[in-house]
């Protein structure tokens, strides 16, 4: 078990255990340590969200890696998949975000990625902690070998470039009303400008972060708004990224949720057609709905399930030869493109699938009937409630009335104090009784 990482990445409440300045001056002294192979100057990347806590967390960050002789090229706000794609780019050893993706702005993370843009293992996170939990003042650099620290102009112009090539050659967006909202996140500059710069008309929505608005009543996570917008302004298409712009939700011209399971539909039919789709399906996790994959079954196609997290997605699609995947929540790879969830670069293929097919979102991005589906989070102050029998027992007694026409997960959350409890199936009374009981058992034990 990783003691300080979850399923993204290190993350909790900012000035607080772990997510201190003294604890992101040792996380960057022991990354650095890390990936410090062989005798080139080591460089490190490092981006950040619009929360207020960036500053304090960023230059901690800086503190450590430059301690153990690695040079930082600060990227300044820019979206989790620029980092991952800057950090291959600039070739760096390293690449680090400071945010807590879609989490309230009191929270903020850690994420990092390798020299090939990919997340990290769960052994090298493993050997972070550990060093962490050491004594690293053998490891400091001598005064001469110190790293040094700069910003790097042009970060968001080169992330722009590589997610507009990402279109196909001479598909201009001209004629599509688009609202996009930015959650008052690390996009907020980035996603307006790319859609502006291929024709679309652009309605801009969360642009204006003032350290505290990050997600707050906008983005992925809250589309109420962005759906009001797109009625009002009679939009074509609503794009909601999060506070990282690593997801992404689409909300069509009538104001409806489009979520990432239809999401992954729209584009692994249309790769399909196109003889693109690699590994003959998609991967996704156990929480993407069975209608999924039961409409990829009618194309022929497959949907292999992870466990939550994009990182396990990424690296079951690298694995098997897969070059689609993602979450229910709106991560979507498409590895052809990006090596982590990018929002705007897979809002941009839904607008590609848009304008060839010349039809209306709602069309365009319904491409299954959902099997109900319902999700509960249970809170907890510590312990395992899971390890608890009469929770065991409930969710033994769940899965024999589900049988075999429905699906029970049952997780603890890898970034909140969490237990979420889903359930789905064909009877939609079943399945609401039985995420009732068995969220009812679980806050009966965690209290």
């Amino acid at each position: 078990m990783r003691k300080f990482f979850g399923t993204d990445g290190i993350r909790g409440q900012a000035n607080a255990y772990p997510m201190t300045a003294e604890m992101a001056l040792k996380i960057g002294m022991a990354a650095g340590l890390v990936f410090k192979n062989g005798g080139h100057r080591h460089r490190v990347v490092i981006g950040k969200d619009t929360r207020l806590s960036g500053y304090m967390l960023e230059n901690a960050l800086v503190a450590g890696f430059t301690s153990v002789g690695m040079d930082v090229f600060l990227l300044g706000p820019l979206p989790t998949p620029a980092v991952a794609m800057l950090t291959r780019s600039l070739r760096t050893d390293l690449g680090v975000m400071i945010s807590a993706s879609h989490n309230p702005f009191q929270d903020n993370g850690i994420k990092f990625f390798g020299p090939d843009g990919f997340k990290l293992s769960d052994e090298i996170e493993k050997s972070i902690e550990t060093l962490v939990e050491s004594d690293l003042t053998p490891h400091l650099a001598n005064a001469q070998e110190l790293g040094r620290a700069k910003r790097i102009d042009g970060a968001q112009e080169r992330y722009i470039e590589t997610a507009k090539r990402t279109l196909p050659r001479k598909m201009s967006l001209e004629g599509l009303r688009v609202v996009v909202d930015c959650a008052n996140g690390a996009a907020y500059k980035v996603a307006p400008d790319a859609l502006f710069e291929l024709g679309a008309d652009v309605i801009r929505m969360g642009v204006s972060p003032d350290g505290f608005n990050i997600n707050k009543d906008c983005g992925s996570t809250s589309t109420d708004a962005l759906s009001k917008k797109v009625h009002e302004v009679r939009a074509d298409i609503g794009i909601a990224l999060d506070g990282d712009a690593d997801r992404v939700i689409i909300v069509d011209e009538n104001g409806t949720v489009v979520d990432g399971d239809q999401l992954m539909a729209v584009v692994a039919q249309s790769w399909q057609a196109n003889g693109r789709l690699a590994g003959n399906g998609i991967v996704a996790t156990v929480m993407s709905n069975l209608g999924l994959e039961r409409y990829l079954g009618d194309l022929g196609l497959g949907l292999e399930r992870t466990k939550v997290g994009d990182r396990y997605v990424v690296e079951h699609m690298r694995a098997n030869g897969f070059n689609v995947g993602g979450e229910q929540s709106g991560h979507i790879v498409l590895s052809d493109f990006a090596t982590t969830g990018d929002g705007l670069i897979a809002a941009l293929q839904i607008m590609a699938c848009i304008k060839q097919q010349d039809k209306p979102v709602s069309e365009v991005c319904r491409r299954f009937e959902p099997v109900p589906q319902i999700l509960k989070n249970v809170r907890y102050k510590g312990g395992a409630p899971l390890q608890h029998s009469e929770v065991k027992s409930a969710i033994e007694d769940g899965e024999a009335r589900l049988g075999t026409s429905g699906r029970l997960v049952i997780r603890a959350s890898g970034t909140e104090p969490l237990i979420r409890v889903m359930a789905e199936g064909d009877d939609a009374d079943l399945v609401k009784q039985v995420v009732n009981d068995i969220a009812g058992v679980v806050a009966s034990s965690a209290a």
